[in-house]
C-alpha cells in the first residue's frame, strides 16, 4: 500500500519522523516501508539475521585471536594489538556478508533482484514521461571542455529516447580560478548560441560565493529553480549517465512517489590511465555483490553518493537542509546526512544495485586518488558531531557510524603492522605461537579484506557470456591476479597516509577542497617523493627490523607491508602513460564498455577527438596535506 502525501504543516522534522516511526510500528495501515513495497516486519528481520551473522563472525575473530595470545601469555602489546584489531575488523566483517549475501542473490536466489529491488520494474514501462526533471553537473575549477563534451554526449543519448523535452540542463559552477571562470562563460554562451531555439534548455550559472560548498551549489539550485521540476539528476563532473537510464530512474521516480532519492550503481569508464584501470576494475567487481548484498538489508535506508542519482526536490529542499557544525562549519561530505534526513522525512532512499548505463572516471593517479579519499576522510569524521541528530531511524544512525568507522578503523589498522613490528624487540615468546592456527587466521582475514572482489570475480566468471565480455579467459585471468597484487600494494600506502591525516586532524589541519586533475598525466620521481616519504621511511623501519630479527615473520607480512617500501616506485609507474597504453592494447582490466564500446562512448571518444585546447586547471603540487 503506497500512502498518500501530506503535508507535515508547523511539526517539527524530528517530531515528525518521531511520529511516523512510532504509526509505522503500530499502526496497521503504516505497516510497510513508505514506498508500500516491503512490510516492515521483513526488513526487520533481514536486519537482524545479518547483524547476527556478522556478530558471530567478529566474535569467533576475536575468539581465535586471543586464544592465541592466551596460548603465550598475554602482555601489553598483545593487548594493545587486540583492541586495535577489534577496532579495525568490522569493516572487514560486514564486507565478507555483503558480498557472500550479494553473490547468492545474484546467482542462487530465484527472485534475487525482485527481493532487494521491488521498485526497478517501474522502469521497463514504456507510458510517456510526465514529469520535468532538471539535469545538474556541479563544477569547480574544472577543464570546461571536458565537461561540455560529457554534457554534449549525455543530451544526444537523451535526446535520442525521444523523451529528451522532459529534460532541462544546468551547469552549477563555484570555479574560484578567474581564468577557468573566463573560459566557463566564453564555452556556455558559444554552445547556448550554435543551439538558437533549444538554448533555454541549457543554463549556466556560477556563485560568486561558494558557500556551503557542493551542498550549498545544489541547495541554491533547489531555492532559486526548484519549483520548476519534480526531480533532479545530480551529475559530477566526471559523471556520465546514458539516455535510457535517466529515463529509466525517472519512471521509477514517477511510479512510487515514496522514493526521495535513487541512487544508480556507478562503475568506472574507460580509461587509459594505468592505476585507474587497475583500480576500476577491482571496484567495479567489488560493488556488485557488495551493494546488492547491502540493498537487500539496508532497503528503505539506501546509500547515496551524491551524483548519478535521481532525486526528488520538494522533499529534499524542505527537508535536507545540512545542520551547521560548531564553529559555523559547513558539513563537507553531504550526501550520507542528505539520505538520513531524506529518510527521517518519510521518503525512501534507494539504490539500484545492478550496472547499468552510469558512470564516472576514477582518479588517474595514487597521489590524486590518496587527495580524494582524505577529502573524504574529513567530512566523514564529522559525522561524529551528527549522530545525535533527533529523529533519525535506527538503520540510519548506523548508516553514519558505519560511514566515520571505515575511516577509524584505518589508523587502527597502522597500529597493528607496527606494532607486529616491534614484537620480535619486545616478546621472547613468537616461537610458541601455534603454526597453524595463526596461519589459517592470517589467511581468513586475507580473505575477508578481498571477499568483495572475489565474490565480484567469482560472478563473472559463473554469469553466461561474462567472461567474454571482459576479453575471454586469459585476459580475466590475468587481470584478476594484476588487480590483487594492485590491491595488497595499494592498502598500506593510502591507509598509512590516511592514519597520519585523521592524526592531524585533531591538531586542526584540514584537506584542500579544490579542482580535481582528472585526465591521465605522469608523475615525475620528485613529486612522487615528495608525497610518499613517510611511507617510505615506515616501511625502512619495518623491513630493517624484520630482517635482523624475524625474517620468516617479515615473509609473511608481505602482503601488508610491502607497499610501504614500493610506494613511490608504484606512484611513478602506474601513472605511466607507457604503462597505461600497454594495458589498454593488451586488454588488461579492461571494461565491458571496451570489449563492445556503447554509443555514448563512441560520441565521447568522437567529442575529445574534437576537442579544443583549454587552460587546464593547473596540476597539484600534492604536497602532504
Amino acid at each position: 500500500m503506497i500512502r498518500p502525501f501530506y503535508d507535515k504543516g508547523g511539526v517539527s522534522a524530528s517530531q515528525f519522523a518521531a511520529d511516523e516511526f512510532c504509526q509505522d510500528m503500530n499502526d496497521p495501515y503504516f505497516a510497510t516501508a513508505p514506498a508500500g513495497l516491503e512490510k516492515l516486519k521483513d526488513l526487520t528481520r533481514r536486519r537482524r539475521c545479518v547483524a547476527a551473522i556478522n556478530l558471530a563472525v567478529y566474535l569467533i575473530l576475536l575468539i581465535w585471536l586471543g586464544a592465541l595470545f592466551q596460548h603465550v601469555g598475554w602482555s601489553a602489546i598483545y593487548i594493545a594489538i587486540f583492541i586495535a584489531f577489534a577496532v579495525t575488523a568490522p569493516w572487514s566483517v560486514l564486507g565478507l556478508c555483503n558480498a557472500t549475501l550479494g553473490l547468492w542473490l545474484l546467482h542462487r536466489s530465484p527472485n534475487g533482484l525482485a527481493s532487494v529491488a521491488p521498485f526497478a520494474r517501474a522502469g521497463d514501462a514504456t507510458t510517456r514521461l510526465r514529469s520535468r526533471t532538471a539535469i545538474l553537473m556541479t563544477i569547480r575549477n574544472e577543464d570546461v571542455s571536458r565537461v561540455l563534451a560529457r554534457l554534449r554526449v549525455m543530451k544526444k543519448s537523451l535526446d535520442a529516447t525521444g523523451e529528451g523535452a522532459q529534460f532541462d540542463w544546468f551547469v552549477l559552477s563555484d570555479t574560484t580560478d578567474p581564468v577557468i571562470a573566463a573560459q566557463e562563460d566564453k564555452a556556455f554562451a558559444n554552445w547556448n548560441a550554435q543551439r538558437g531555439n533549444d538554448s533555454d534548455r541549457l543554463r549556466y550559472r556560477r556563485r560568486s560565493r561558494n558557500i556551503g560548498y557542493k551542498a550549498g551549489n545544489i541547495s541554491d539550485f533547489c531555492d532559486r529553480f526548484g519549483d520548476q521540476f519534480e526531480f533532479m539528476i545530480l551529475l559530477d563532473a566526471d559523471s556520465l549517465m546514458d539516455g535510457e537510464t535517466i529515463v529509466r530512474f525517472v519512471r521509477i521516480g514517477e511510479a512510487h512517489p515514496r522514493i526521495g532519492i535513487l541512487q544508480s550503481l556507478v562503475v568506472g569508464a574507460p580509461s587509459t590511465s594505468a592505476f585507474a584501470r587497475i583500480f576500476q576494475f577491482g571496484m567495479r567487481h567489488g560493488m556488485r555483490p557488495y551493494t546488492m548484498g547491502a540493498a537487500w538489508w539496508a532497503a528503505d535506508c539506501g546509500p547515496f553518493w551524491g551524483h548519478n542519482a535521481l532525486v526528488r526536490i520538494a522533499p529534499f529542499r524542505a527537508h535536507c537542509a545540512l545542520p551547521k557544525l560548531k564553529g559555523d562549519q559547513h558539513v563537507l561530505s553531504h550526501d550520507q546526512i542528505e539520505a538520513v534526513l531524506m529518510r527521517r522525512a518519510g521518503f525512501e532512499v534507494r539504490v539500484l544495485p545492478i550496472e547499468c548505463g552510469s558512470y564516472e572516471d576514477n582518479p588517474p593517479n595514487l597521489l590524486e586518488f590518496t587527495r580524494r579519499d582524505l577529502r573524504w576522510c574529513e567530512g566523514n569524521m564529522q559525522y561524529l558531531r551528527l549522530l545525535s541528530m533527533p529523529g533519525l531511524f535506527p538503520m540510519s544512525r548506523f548508516q553514519l557510524l558505519w560511514a566515520i568507522s571505515m575511516f577509524i578503523g584505518v589508523p587502527a589498522w597502522t597500529s597493528i603492522i607496527a606494532l607486529v613490528a616491534l614484537l620480535p624487540l619486545t616478546q621472547q615468546n613468537l616461537s610458541s605461537f601455534p603454526t597453524i592456527a595463526t596461519a589459517l587466521l592470517y589467511l581468513l582475514f586475507l580473505v575477508c579484506y578481498l571477499s568483495p572482489r572475489l565474490a565480484g570475480f567469482i560472478d563473472v566468471a559463473i554469469t553466461p557470456g561474462g567472461l567474454k565480455r571482459h576479453g575471454g579467459v586469459a585476459r580475466f585471468a590475468a587481470s584478476v591476479c594484476l588487480e590483487i597484487l594492485f590491491s595488497f600494494i595499494i592498502g598500506p600506502i593510502t591507509t598509512f597516509r590516511t592514519s597520519l591525516f585523521m592524526l592531524g586532524l585533531l591538531f586542526k589541519r584540514t584537506a584542500i577542497w579544490s579542482g580535481q586533475a582528472r585526465d591521465a598525466h605522469a608523475i615525475s620521481w620528485r613529486v612522487a617523493a615528495r608525497s610518499l616519504w613517510p611511507q617510505l621511511m615506515f616501511g625502512a623501519l619495518i623491513f630493517g627490523v624484520g630482517a635482523a630479527f624475524a625474517p620468516r615473520l617479515l615473509l609473511w607480512s608481505l602482503p601488508l607491508t610491502l607497499g610501504y617500501l614500493i610506494a613511490i616506485p608504484f606512484a611513478k609507474a602506474t601513472a605511466s602513460p607507457q604503462w597505461g597504453a600497454f594495458l589498454a592494447r593488451t586488454g588488461l582490466c579492461a571494461t565491458p564498455e571496451e570489449i563492445v564500446e556503447p554509443a555514448i562512448f563512441k560520441d565521447l571518444r568522437r567529442e575529445r577527438e574534437h576537442r579544443e585546447p583549454q587552460v587546464l586547471v593547473p596540476e597539484p603540487s600534492y604536497e602532504s596535506v
